[in-house]
């Protein structure tokens, strides 16, 4: 019988074919005492616990390639039955969605029958990757960091200014977007920033991290892990939850992109999500006005208006007007990161983005928007990217 979506005959699709019916995470603080792979386990289990199924069951893993707890350890430690489907995903937060939709298109091809996807991380007790002075530099920044661009919020201060002077984006529209971010994370008890709102007068006053980007501007330091569970839709309908579609998935990386440095690019502000949006509205049964909430990487603030702009919710240009009048916030044009997301929640590389999308469609955020039924989650803009489209 060919997958939900497929004619007699043809490659089983993704549509429809597999959804998330687990989500687990363990607490985030900026230092938590268990190590990364403790933190991974803990996870896992309460993935699993959460859908119902146990860990013999599972034999598909999808991670990132940055993650330091490898599928041997996590197997092992939690008693997983045989793998017969492994994955990473690079790019750091570019891979979030793409875990899950490596799962999904394991399961609709018959690869594997029970996935789990997890990003664990110690990134606020732990080392930052850039001070690590004895690795190689990768090819563009050898032509960056010799002149100061050091960290990511550097290089991506750099398209933020670009951004601000070709399109007439203001610190105000940043700070619409930190807003709606605090405002949800004050309503989410697991968020690191539940109990610390956000003025306006706070944000225009804080220090400078790298000009135009002030503190609030930046995503938290976090550490922490999270996972989910994906399954087939006939499994699905069993399991302990009620379960939440991967309805389309999509990476993205345009020609002649770079990562970060996207400077020498014919137009660095076109960057891989308007690459990934072009596939994944393809494979869609509707369109961005159709979407209710959105889940949008945020490790920094200028990352969601040109997201919105990449996957079509406003023309070029418009980010940042978009986020005008409270169009981010819970009851506003298109609410986003409902949980606080990265710079309000937990920064753990957008994999919270993820587990978020999946309560809302649930109804059980801790911010819902009433009726939600369709829901986009989206990876980093700024380095090769994926994005997922769930529904209800």
């Amino acid at each position: 019988m060919a997958a939900p979506g497929t004619a007699p005959g043809a490659a089983p699709a993704i549509k429809d074919a597999a959804a998330i019916v687990g989500i687990g995470q363990t607490a985030f603080a900026r230092r938590l005492a268990e190590d990364e792979r403790t933190l991974a386990c803990r996870a896992v289990l309460a993935a699993l616990d959460d859908a119902g199924i146990t860990p013999g069951e599972v034999d598909a893993l999808a991670s990132y390639t940055m993650e330091d707890t490898d599928e041997v350890e996590l197997a092992k430690a939690v008693g997983f039955g045989d793998l017969t489907f492994f994955s990473k995903v690079g790019y750091g937060g570019g891979g979030s969605c793409a875990t899950v939709a490596h799962l999904a298109a394991a399961i609709a091809s018959g690869q594997a029958t029970v996935g789990v996807a997890w990003r664990s991380r110690k990134r606020g007790s732990g080392p930052r990757p850039w001070t690590d002075t004895t690795a190689q530099l990768p090819t563009p920044a050898q032509w960056t960091r010799p002149f100061g661009l050091l960290r990511p919020v550097d290089e991506m201060a750099m398209l933020a200014r670009r951004y601000m002077h070709e399109y007439g984006v203001t610190r105000d529209h940043l700070f619409n977007v930190a807003l709606a971010c605090r405002n949800r994370a004050n309503q989410n008890p697991a968020a690191v920033m539940y109990d610390r709102p956000l003025t306006r007068e706070m944000y225009m006053t804080s220090r400078w991290i790298s000009e135009p980007l002030c503190l609030y501007d930046n995503c938290l330091e976090t550490d922490g892990a999270l996972a989910c569970v994906v399954v087939g839709r006939e499994r699905a309908r069993d399991c302990r939850q009620r379960p939440v579609y991967v309805h389309a998935a999509a990476q993205g990386l345009p020609a002649q992109h770079h990562g970060m440095v996207n400077y020498w690019t014919d137009d660095p502000l076109t960057g891989p999500a308007w690459t990934a949006a072009r596939h994944l509205w393809k494979h869609a049964d509707f369109t961005p006005r159709d979407v209710d909430v959105a889940q949008i990487y945020d490790a920094f603030t200028p990352l969601i208006p040109l997201s919105l702009e990449g996957y079509g919710f406003c023309a070029r240009g418009e980010g940042g007007a978009f986020t005008e009048r409270g169009a981010l916030e819970t009851g506003g044009r298109l609410p986003v990161n409902t949980g606080g997301g990265g710079l309000s929640e937990a920064y753990v590389h957008g994999f919270n983005l993820v587990t978020e999308g999946v309560r809302q469609l649930r109804g059980t955020s801790t911010a819902q928007v009433p009726g939600a039924a369709t829901c986009l989650v989206t990876a980093g803009e700024d380095v090769p990217t994926s994005a997922l489209l769930l529904r209800s």
